[in-house]
């Protein structure tokens, strides 16, 4: 069956437009309560947000929705992606829910679902979720007294505060270290800067004063421009960029520039190789991921297993075949030692750890190879299946077999948006740039063809 809500991360849309309206929230909660309402005892949720403006109408239509299925439900307010996930298991709910749409601006919203276990619900139970929401709901409900309760849960920002310290080991201190964060006026506005206060960094905070419309806005990991200023204004020896949900971070170092997700990888899964704490034997990254970072791998005796885009397929890679560190270039990293999803400032807490230990900057400790030049561009379209047409697809064999020996070619459609993503990396720029510009172009034109 074709999915009509669901895409890679969840379902997400623009706010009071379909499917992100509060009707289908409310559907959303009854559909996922009834699937989860197993066994006689007493069911829960636990249900957190972002700072977004319809995170409010959101989030009380699926508590209605929820209680309406029989299921208690627990309301977290504003707090972290990983923090629900952490939650689920700690309280031991049936079902988390993290409204929230990532990194993207306060116009959309979306809706991730965990389970028992904390780690995000698989491809099929999104498909029993999906075919439950185009049936009639009403035999669903719940008899009326067997009607939820509601309740705000009280304390849980301590609770991730201390859940994040104790990922370092015990003898780890921040102090001497200045660090700037950009918390994107987001989830992590409160927790993120406490948790470095109290491993005893100096913390200097932007993005920390969230009004319902500027989260994400000029700030945060898709815009680091703010915090590269603020690093260089207060001399800091780091910058850390968190997301709206905080499941991504980048890092800035003391020179002002841009470490990705790769280089994040590259170095916990060397220091981790070191210490023999490293599973797997390597890392799972995605199709998106540098060449330069599995070439600096292999360099380790270490191997890069690569998945879908999406932090989901990682996570599934990662518990099927034993690996404790995965994630992608965008800042999403999972290490599963200590949570079921990716957090972004447990991620920067291993960065600071190596920078402790070294005794070296955040320039040398994380510049661990030479990306590979890397282009990427999207094209547009409005219906159809631009990959399936002819022309499109001898092309892009074409430029494959050109890039055979000294590079990749990765084009997929977008999970979130009618958008065509084409993707090359190589050797030679000149060379990359010209394949990509030539598969837009073709694709473009098959587009305005049909």
């Amino acid at each position: 069956m074709k999915r009509r809500y669901f895409g890679t991360d969840g379902i997400r849309g623009q706010s009071n437009t379909f499917p992100m309206t509060p009707d289908l929230a409310m559907r959303v909660g009854i559909a996922v309560g009834t699937i989860f309402r197993r066994g006689s005892h007493r069911h829960r949720v636990v249900i957190g947000k972002d700072t977004r403006l319809s995170g409010y109408m959101l989030e009380n239509a699926m508590v209605a929705g929820f209680t309406a299925a029989g299921i208690d439900a627990f309301v977290l307010g504003p707090i972290p992606t990983p923090a629900v996930a952490m939650l689920t298991r700690s309280l031991r709910a049936d079902i988390g829910v993290m409204i929230s749409a990532s990194h993207n601006p306060y116009e959309d919203n979306g809706i991730k679902l965990f389970g028992p276990d904390g780690y995000k619900l698989s491809d099929d139970l999104e498909m029993q979720i999906e075919d439950l929401l185009e049936r009639d709901l009403g035999p669903q409900l719940a008899t009326a007294d067997n009607i939820g309760r509601a309740k705000r849960i009280d304390g849980v920002h301590d609770r991730y505060i201390e859940f994040a310290k104790r990922t370092l080991p015990r003898d780890v201190t921040l102090q001497g270290l200045r660090v700037a964060i950009d918390c994107a006026n987001g989830a992590a506005y409160k927790v993120a800067p406490a948790v470095l206060w109290e491993l005893g960094a100096d913390v200097v905070t932007i993005g920390n004063e969230p009004n319902g419309t500027n989260i994400n806005l000029n700030c945060g990991s898709t815009h680091p421009a703010a915090l590269q200023k603020k690093v260089d204004e207060v001399r800091a020896d780091i910058g850390i960029a968190l997301d709206g949900d905080a499941d991504r971070v980048i890092i800035i170092d003391e020179n002002g520039d841009i470490i990705d997700g790769d280089q994040l990888m590259a170095v916990v899964a060397e220091s981790w190789a070191e210490d023999e704490t490293l599973k797997g034997d390597g890392i799972v990254a995605t199709i998106m991921s540098n060449l330069g970072l599995e070439r600096f791998l292999q360099s380790k005796g270490l191997n890069l297993a690569r998945t879908k885009v999406g932090d989901r397929y990682v996570v599934e890679h990662m518990r099927q075949h034993g690996y404790n560190i995965g994630g992608e270039q965008s800042g999403h990293i999972v290490l599963s030692d200590f949570g079921t999803t990716g957090d972004g400032l447990v991620a920067a807490l291993q960065i600071l750890a190596c920078v402790k230990r070294t005794g070296k900057t955040v320039s040398e400790v994380c510049r661990r190879f030479e990306p590979v030049p890397q282009l990427l561009k999207n094209v547009r379209y409005s219906g159809g299946k631009p990959l399936e047409d002819t022309i499109v697809r001898q092309a892009i064999a074409d430029a494959e077999q050109e890039l055979s020996r000294h590079g990749r070619l990765v084009i997929r459609p977008s999970g979130t948006e009618p958008l065509i993503r084409v993707m090359a990396e190589g050797d030679d720029r000149n060379q990359i740039e010209r394949i990509v510009n030539d598969l837009v172009g073709i694709i473009a034109n098959v587009r305005t063809a049909a």
